[in-house]
């Protein structure tokens, strides 16, 4: 049995293998590395939605590989976060950060969303071929999330640089050493903002757990480290992938140049249209399930492939069309369920912000290279372009 999603062309356009795969059967079976393991794959809206929302599918990697002798030396605290862990523990973790993320906390983000925009955009060369993703779409992400948590100006290329190695699809070596990388600066951060107390997210954390409000100072470590990653790498992609949409589609580019206040209400639709996590992270059976029809054993991994669901044509007909007018709202490009992205406001935040600023600021934006010469992240987990080479 082969991979059909470990082709050389899928990380390009996976959108054909899978639509390939859904209408054989939503929930099929596929080879998981060299061993003769097997995972159960998820193509279909449906089934991924219900997935999504089953308890009998747990987060709880650590139970999972227990006694397993994996050689991964990932850090406890990247290993063990919230989005690896059931209720009741992810229940007590969620808590404690979904203030930080409400639409009113994050509608007190946007001047200074705005402002790192401007000033980014600031540096863009006029006439001159420049990278998009360098020069906004990933920038923007991790200076407003170290803002939010308290991360020090001068430690963020670091911070950028370490979580963009954890997801170094093929190079364990190279995440196990970004984990311990990423954890050990937070531990140092948490205790220099012990000596000298903020006011950001961070220190807010730091006072519940030093409140003794049921947080251990490894489950502190993890909580920043995952907020600091997820707050980041996914609208990175976000912003790629939406640029990109509208930039290989003149019509809809022009439609949104003309009228950049329609920018919220499509907002939907492009992560509908390409999702930036192409695929949930990891769930695993704790009992036998029949999901779509398909008889799933205990304990083996299901991977449900978001991008997948969302190009469903039982869900959103004619699915490989980007239409600015769908109603997308639907779409499982932040999860579903407890799960569900807690920094989904944000992430909307800042793309809506980031969009409507380059369109206004230039106008005459397009591609700089064919879009079959574009080179996009080898990983299954996130999706988007490594660059987008673009004049302005």
């Amino acid at each position: 049995m082969t991979d059909p999603t470990q082709g050389p062309s899928f990380f390009q356009d996976p959108y054909p293998t899978y639509a390939a795969m859904r209408s054989r059967c939503p929930v099929q079976s596929v080879p998981t590395g060299s061993d003769g393991h097997i995972s159960y794959l998820v193509t279909g809206y449906a089934e991924a939605r219900e997935a999504l929302g089953d308890p009998r599918l747990s987060k709880d990697t650590a139970a999972f590989f227990a006694g397993k002798g994996s050689r991964r030396r990932l850090h406890p605290a990247v290993a063990h976060t919230m989005l690896a862990s059931d209720p009741p523990r992810h229940t007590r973790l969620r808590k404690l950060v979904t203030k930080a993320f409400t639409t009113g906390a994050v509608a007190e983000l946007r001047p200074y969303i705005a402002r790192v925009t401007d000033e980014l955009l600031d540096q863009w060369p006029v006439g001159e071929q420049f990278d998009f993703v360098a020069g906004l779409a990933a920038p923007l992400p991790v200076i407003v999330i170290c803002e939010l948590l308290g991360v020090p100006e001068g430690d963020r290329p670091d911070v950028q640089r370490w979580s963009g190695e954890l997801f170094a699809a093929g190079k364990p070596d190279v995440i196990d050493a970004a984990s311990h990388s990423l954890a050990d600066y937070m531990a140092g951060l948490i205790a220099a903002k012990r000596l000298d107390p903020g006011n950001s997210l961070l220190d807010r954390l730091i006072s519940a757990r030093d409140g003794n409000d049921r947080l251990s100072e490894e489950e502190l470590i993890s909580l920043a480290v995952l907020l600091l990653v997820a707050g980041h790498e996914t609208t990175t992609n976000f912003l790629g992938n939406a640029a990109l949409a509208l930039l290989q589609r003149p019509a809809e580019l022009e439609h949104l140049r003309k009228n950049p206040d329609d920018v919220p209400a499509v907002l939907d639709e492009l992560l509908r249209f390409d999702s930036p996590v192409s695929t949930a992270t990891f769930r695993f059976t704790t009992e036998a399930v029949t999901l779509g029809g398909t008889d799933i054993p205990a304990g083996v991994p299901v991977l449900v492939a978001l991008g997948a669901a969302n190009r469903d044509p039982e869900r959103f007909p004619s699915p490989d069309l980007l239409d600015l007018d769908r109603n997308a709202a639907s779409h499982l490009s932040f999860g579903h369920g407890i799960h569900r992205c807690v920094g989904a406001p944000l992430a909307k935040a800042e793309a809506e912000i980031a969009l409507r600023a380059v369109l206004i600021r230039f106008p005459g934006i397009r591609l700089a290279v064919p879009p079959d010469r574009l080179d996009w992240r080898h990983t299954r987990l996130v999706r988007g372009p490594a660059s987008i080479p673009v004049l302005a």
